[in-house]
């Protein structure tokens, strides 16, 4: 009989030890109000109809995930898209031709919610196409212009007075050239990757434009970058993929705000991430 009740009575306080040992830790997690560092580092990368957010992962260990948000402004009020545990997001909300402003929050795992990012970012979702052809002006003149304005295939000198094309191909003597009209400008970024190589338009060392001519050109070579100047002050970049003994063949992307020299885009085929509705952030 003591045997059984010193078997109870040792059940007892073990249990009792373990009920305290849980309420200690239990207390210890529960008084943890510190929330975690603002993230770093935080980068936008421009698509069409998107804009993809990253960041680096936060130091702390308990860090459960990160809050995304936007702004109009820098110093506004900022929105809620959504939130991941990782450290990238897609905004596919974004307008082509839209100015956002974003910002990043980390929390853990009791809710605490570190202040926005510091990091001064925007993104400027804008047009882009693929796979574009344009063949010789001088034996296919209609369909040897683009139009960036209207993501389109021109006549390089459609109309008389106001030219419609932003460029055009053209082959002179067997050497191919990229043109643009004299009230815009276009230079040769050089060999690149991809088209997602080229972050902004430049400010200077554009082709110059020779006496008596009317039009700017430069040779043109496979795997290098070109951005146009418009006529109209908007940037356009193409990266040039083929060429042949009569045509081009480039990827391109088109900045909708005027004199907006942003021009990074991303992969078509990006992972999208679905959004929940936008709410406003306490």
């Amino acid at each position: 009989m003591k045997t059984l009740k010193k078997i109870i009575k040792l059940s007892l306080l073990l249990s009792l030890a373990i009920l305290f040992t849980n309420c200690d830790e239990h207390d210890d997690y529960a008084y943890d109000n510190t929330p975690p560092s603002p993230p770093t580092n935080v980068t936008v990368l421009p698509g069409d109809g998107e804009i993809e957010i990253t960041w680096d992962h936060n130091p702390e260990s308990d860090v459960a995930g990160y809050n995304i948000y936007y702004s109009e402004t820098y110093w506004g009020k900022y929105t809620n898209l959504g939130n991941t545990p990782n450290n990238i997001y897609y905004d596919v909300e974004a307008g082509n031709g839209d100015l956002y402003y974003y910002g990043v929050a980390a929390y853990d795992f009791d809710g605490n919610e570190s202040e926005l990012s510091y990091d001064e970012v925007y993104g400027i979702a804008r047009p882009q196409g693929l796979n574009q052809i344009l063949f010789d002006a001088q034996r296919f003149p209609e369909t040897s212009g683009y139009d960036f304005s209207e993501f389109t295939v021109v006549a390089f000198d459609e109309l008389s007075d106001t030219y419609s094309s932003d460029m055009f191909f053209d082959i002179f003597n067997g050497v191919y050239y990229l043109n643009v009209f004299a009230d815009s400008e276009i230079q040769d970024m050089g060999p690149t990757n991809d088209i997602y190589d080229i972050l902004y338009a430049p400010v200077g060392g554009w082709v110059p434009l020779l006496d008596g001519d009317n039009v700017k050109y430069t040779e043109v070579f496979v795997g290098h970058t070109y951005v146009i100047s418009t006529w109209d002050n908007h940037y356009a970049k193409i990266r040039v993929k083929e060429i042949t003994g009569e045509r081009i063949v480039f990827d391109w992307a088109y900045q909708l705000v005027e004199g907006e020299r942003q021009m990074k885009t991303k992969p078509a085929n990006s992972v999208r991430a679905e959004l929940p509705s936008k709410i406003i952030r306490n």
